[in-house]
């Protein structure tokens, strides 16, 4: 039995998904349900019903899942444990976070909390890990902090509601497109008219989440998706060169707006404002959590907020 196989399960359970379980993991569908199907061999019985849409647990996949989680957390907590008492981590911060805020908001961030007193060892957990992976990377306290954008209307930021957190800024999250000959949109987000083309979200991300329950459940906006990407970086490039609209957090689209590369392509309706959130774990790995976790609270929000053009 390997490690990887409960991750798995633990992981279709949360989504009831293959799909997107196999986005959460990293790897493929097929590839996913091969371990699945290794790991009911090895227990004996079948945990998952696939005659269902969504699947289902079985009776034992139900009965088996309390203990699968308990074992995840045991062994990650184990690891944690060895690697603070014999890694050379221990003053290194470790961060689970999403690519946008490593390129937008942490370098400032980080250079007025050591210019309010000492500097920082930090990594990153994971490059380019999914927003439910970072998570989970949190609740198995496999990194010290968990630095997000949140928002009430996705359901994995209120499962962290008992969890320490810190508000660190806010966000706009706007639609934007290439310009067309005139200066205008050359894909406008529209409630009426034809579908305008959509550069979406992968389903793993956070603002996969966020933005139909924040937006499109609540405007009828007409969206033909043409390209997926769980990176706001790789959508903003796709925009830029004319393929569609795509909604990205305004930090990220500062320079291509000023330059006129990108117009906005719907008006502040069609916003949804974030939140930039520092969660702690419950059992941080590095010894100098605790410090840090004092000076991000003594120097507060980060309240600036860049002037875009409307048109």
């Amino acid at each position: 039995m390997e490690l990887k196989w409960l991750e798995d399960f633990v992981s279709l359970a949360r989504f009831m998904n293959f799909t997107l379980a196999a986005r959460d993991r990293n790897i493929t569908q097929s590839a996913l349900s091969k371990r699945i199907r290794q790991l009911e061999q090895w227990v004996g019985v079948p945990l998952v019903d696939r005659t269902t849409f969504p699947v289902t647990l079985t009776a034992a996949g139900s009965s088996f899942l309390p203990k699968a989680r308990k074992s995840v957390d045991m062994l990650s907590a184990l690891r944690a444990e060895t690697l603070d008492q014999h890694g050379s981590t221990d003053d290194v911060l470790s961060f689970a976070t999403m690519s946008t805020l490593v390129l937008t908001f942490f370098p400032v961030w980080m250079e007025r909390i050591e210019a309010n007193g000492g500097s920082f060892r930090t990594r990153f957990v994971e490059a380019y890990s999914s927003f439910s992976n970072n998570v989970s990377n949190l609740f198995r306290n496999e990194c010290d902090f968990l630095l997000t954008y949140a928002h009430d209307c996705v359901p994995a930021i209120r499962e962290l509601s008992e969890h320490d957190y810190l508000t660190l800024g806010s966000e706009r999250v706007i639609a934007v497109s290439a310009p067309d000959e005139h200066g205008g949109a050359l894909h406008e987000a529209r409630t009426d008219g034809e579908p305008v083309n959509y550069l979406s979200y992968r389903q793993s991300s956070f603002f996969a989440q966020a933005l139909p329950n924040a937006i499109f459940d609540r405007v009828p906006v007409k969206l033909n998706t043409v390209y997926e990407n769980a990176m706001s970086a790789a959508l903003k490039a796709m925009a830029v060169s004319g393929h569609g609209v795509a909604w990205i957090p305004e930090s990220l689209a500062v320079n291509e707006m000023r330059s006129g590369q990108l117009v906005r392509a719907a008006g502040p309706e069609l916003d949804i404002e974030v939140e930039i959130r520092l969660y702690r774990s419950y059992r941080p790995r590095c010894k100098r959590a605790g410090q840090f976790w004092a000076q991000a609270a003594e120097v507060g929000t980060l309240a600036d907020r860049v002037s875009l053009p409307t048109a």
